[in-house]
């Protein structure tokens, strides 16, 4: 007996809410509405009252943006980060001999000025090594190799009195070159490496 009357109120329902579904419009509420109620002077209060609250939006929208373009400028900077340590892992090859990182082709030149013998040519090996290094390295190769490389030497330098590299040209010249500046042009060294200021 209890569904008749379910049934029932349910018809009432619906006959309540069938003019608004056959597209009647509804008619609207005066209350509330500020032209209604002040007329010029309420919708100028109203309009004044929502001016913050675009304000807060615009706001929020300009930060969201500068945030975006803060977290852009970063990436990018990560990026030129991310390539440098790329090209730090990519090895370097210098004649026959490869190098995986700065820090490693720095050890093998320092190891070299180091410990060779002064005044005694180097062999074929490491003179391949060192031509390379000079064309890769060098900001000025060509000037600096010149007419052709006779040989790399280990001299004492005239005016700093420490050792370094020199190379004898065909033309019976030579020159000094600083392996550092030449490493750190092909694979930038590490800050805590720095490249000291050396002649040529």
């Amino acid at each position: 007996m209890a569904e008749p009357e379910v049934g029932v109120a349910a018809d009432t329902a619906m006959e309540t809410e069938a003019p608004e579904a056959a597209g009647q419009k509804r008619e609207r509420d005066e209350v509330g509405d500020p032209a209604a109620e002040g007329g010029e002077a309420a919708v100028e209060e109203a309009a004044a009252a929502k001016k913050p609250k675009l304000e807060e939006e615009t706001k929020e929208v300009e930060e969201a943006s500068e945030e975006k373009a803060e977290e852009t400028a970063e990436g990018k900077t990560e990026e030129a980060n991310e390539k440098t340590v790329e090209a730090e892992r990519k090895p370097v090859k210098l004649g026959p001999k490869e190098f995986s990182s700065s820090v490693e082709m720095f050890d093998y030149f320092f190891g070299l000025l180091h410990y060779w013998t002064p005044q005694i040519e180097f062999n074929k090996y490491e003179q391949m090594v060192l031509e390379d290094l000079l064309k890769k390295g060098h900001a000025e190769p060509a000037k600096k190799i010149g007419a052709g490389v006779e040989a790399f030497e280990i001299r004492n330098h005239p005016v700093w009195q420490s050792r370094c590299f020199f190379i004898r040209r065909i033309d019976g010249s030579s020159d000094d070159f600083s392996f550092r500046k030449c490493v750190d042009n092909i694979l930038p060294l590490p800050e805590a490496a720095g490249v000291v200021a050396v002649a040529g």
